[in-house]
């Protein structure tokens, strides 16, 4: 058979518009989309329409219901945010992170103000490098979604941690967080004391837990970086916080401490020491623990190192310098200047005068009384306010015509009138003296900003006055309120009163709540805040006067609004300076929240002073230092007021 034939050509039918033809036109597609349309029956068509209608309806329902869950969702947030007082919390805070090619445990340093609390600015910086503190941490991680009881933290550079807890108040939702004094009774009043005073314990605890980690047995710790520094190489912080542990009563931590100090502490060293912080620290420090606890170990370490500054006073001008090598037994004034500053060497005699006493030798309190006499009499003074600087050579004032009552000046006034106080009211120079300053302060520094009308203690510079106040300078309320308690003019109270409201404000008009070191008020009419804080002022120390001034104030008239204050700046240190590991830290800007920039240093102070002001003033217990039985020196460590039928050495 034969295959059929093919044909020699290919045929090609083109079947145009049909039904399942393909065609990738888009107009094709309309006409086909519409002609099914069409051949569709009026009830499809209609059952099809009402569908989609259906469908839309159900849509905008759906989107109002889940719009309005996200909003509650949101409230609830914002309400367990706002609710401190309830819960703990613990909100983001984020923490600037470093700079490639930058050491980020360099610290920034203020160069106009010192970092402890007063002192040469070349003894702060002996042992600190220059640098950018802003780039202390980075590596920020920040968990999102938490279970419910797990603690939220920030983890930083080497997994140092900034830990955010504030402390509870124990109020509930929709409760005032401020109550008045009307509104409680005694039952929430002792609540309110125990829960605050328990805060405070907490806040040693956890300071002195990153304190016997990482810097046990030295002067300061770096808690970011948990390390430590050196000032002395005596363990100031540790001495520092001896009275505090026992006045908070944290026995094993004192006993811990106690041990150190049998066991460990020497001052035979050939160390340079500065005779101010020195004095007021250490000294200070043995004697008020002494007193407390009646162990004789703490006079033994005081006569030591007190013996051991007395080569200070080996001058031509009886002017003591401000560096003593504690082992040799020699002295110099600063490499930079034979200039001691005043507030140093008129703020080291409550001590001397207590050393004295204890120990039945005159020659302390004859030396720092030298001191106060050759001030009394010297010319330089205006209205009773004194310069800044004196020289230990000639024994006269230098550097005339500015007058603050902040750093290098401040504990002047304060020591005038707490030694009066020590001694009975019977030294009626330093009396005359310290009345007359404060008429000058009234005279030549008080002001009142704009536009709220806040009083402000500002700075005389060769006639010219400067809105300018240092955080220091908010001892002065306390001061002014001890004053007034031991008879001095009510006047005194009320001034104490007003500038008590002007240091809280310059806590609470800052974005943290925390005061920076320095700030500037405006006084010119039309002004839209009082205050402003300049780049490089904004750092916090952590330091204590405001506290210090609010335990006097609530102490003198029982007015719980300083006790409130007090509990909110307390709260912001716990937001923006503790840190996870232990310790907590000074920042470098008050004016920023979500950068606060930790400085990675600890003061010794936070625990000498500032806690342990805290304490104190939440306390509801007039007999916890009674005031009409101590005088506390510019370190808060206590000393007795002596009685009066005590002879006095001289």
């Amino acid at each position: 058979m034969h295959a059929p034939s093919r044909p020699d050509y290919v045929s090609v039918h083109f079947t145009g518009q049909q039904t399942g033809s393909y065609n990738n036109g888009k107009q094709w597609r309309r006409q086909s989309y519409w002609r099914k349309w069409k051949q569709l029956s009026r009830l499809q068509r209609s059952l099809f329409l009402f569908m989609l209608v259906l469908l839309f309806i159900c849509g905008l329902a759906s989107y109002s219901s889940v719009t309005k869950q996200l909003r509650g969702f949101t409230v609830r947030e914002q309400e367990t945010e706002s609710n401190i007082l309830q819960k703990p919390f613990k909100p983001h805070v984020l923490l600037e992170p470093v700079k490639q090619g930058q050491d980020p445990l360099l610290e920034q340093l203020s160069q106009r103000k010192l970092s402890n609390k007063r002192g040469p600015p070349v003894l702060l910086n002996r042992l600190q490098k220059k640098g950018n503190a802003s780039n202390i941490l980075s590596e920020v991680k920040v968990a999102d979604i938490k279970k419910e009881g797990e603690e939220e933290r920030v983890i930083s550079w080497r997994g140092a941690v900034i830990d955010t807890v504030q402390a509870t108040d124990g109020t509930k939702d929709g409760e005032n967080k401020e109550d008045s004094p009307g509104n409680r009774n005694v039952n929430q009043s002792k609540v309110l004391e125990t829960e605050r005073m328990e805060a405070v314990r907490e806040a040693f605890r956890h300071a002195w837990k990153g304190y016997k980690e990482y810097a046990w047995g030295h002067d300061e710790l770096r808690p970011v970086s948990r390390s430590y520094s050196e000032w002395f190489g005596l363990g100031l912080t540790l001495i520092d916080a001896l009275d505090t542990m026992w006045i908070l009563d944290l026995k094993q931590e004192f006993e811990e401490a106690r041990e150190w100090v049998a066991s460990e502490l020497t001052f035979n060293k050939n160390v340079d020491v500065n005779l101010f912080e020195s004095t007021i620290r250490i000294l200070g420090g043995l004697l008020s623990t002494y007193h407390l606890t009646g162990d004789s170990l703490f006079l033994d370490k005081a006569k030591d190192v007190g013996s051991r500054l007395m080569p200070a006073f080996n001058t031509q001008s009886k002017i003591p310098y401000s560096d003593v090598n504690i082992g040799k037994g020699t002295a110099h004034p600063p490499r930079w200047t034979s200039d001691s500053t005043v507030a140093e060497v008129t703020s080291i005699q409550l001590e001397f005068r207590e050393l004295s006493r204890l120990t039945q030798e005159p020659q302390y309190q004859a030396a720092v009384a030298e001191v106060m006499n050759q001030v009394h009499k010297l010319e330089g003074k205006l209205d009773g306010l004194v310069p800044m600087f004196i020289n230990t050579n000639s024994g006269q004032f230098t550097h005339q015509g500015i007058y603050t009552l902040g750093a290098r000046a401040d504990s002047y006034y304060e020591y005038l009138l707490k030694q009066w106080i020590q001694g009975g009211k019977k030294e009626n120079q330093l009396l005359e003296d310290y009345l007359q300053a404060i008429e000058g302060v009234k005279k030549n520094l008080l002001q009142k900003s704009s536009p709220n009308g806040l009083v402000f203690v500002g700075e005389l510079s060769h006639g010219q006055f400067s809105p300018k106040m240092d955080h220091l300078v908010c001892f002065l309320p306390g001061t002014l309120a001890l004053g007034a308690h031991n008879g001095l003019p009510a006047d005194h109270m009320d001034l104490a009163k007003e500038l008590m409201h002007t240091c809280y404000q310059m806590y609470v008009q800052m974005e943290t709540g925390l005061s920076p070191e320095i700030v500037h008020f405006n006084m010119h009419q039309g002004s839209i805040r009082d205050i402003d804080v300049k780049p490089a002022d904004r750092h916090n120390l952590l330091r204590p006067e405001t506290v210090e001034s609010l335990f006097y104030l609530y102490r003198f008239t029982k007015d719980r609004k300083y006790q409130d204050w007090g509990w909110k700046i307390l709260q912001n240190f716990n937001k923006y300076t503790k840190v996870s590991s232990g310790g907590y830290t000074s920042i470098n800007n008050v004016c920023d929240p979500d950068y606060p920039s930790p400085r990675d240093k600890m003061e010794s102070f936070f625990l000498g002073e500032t806690l342990k002001y805290f304490y104190l003033l939440f306390s509801e217990d007039a007999d916890l230092i009674n005031l009409d039985k101590y005088v506390f020196n510019t370190e808060a460590h206590p000393l007795p007021i002596w009685p009066p039928a005590e002879p006095q050495p001289l």
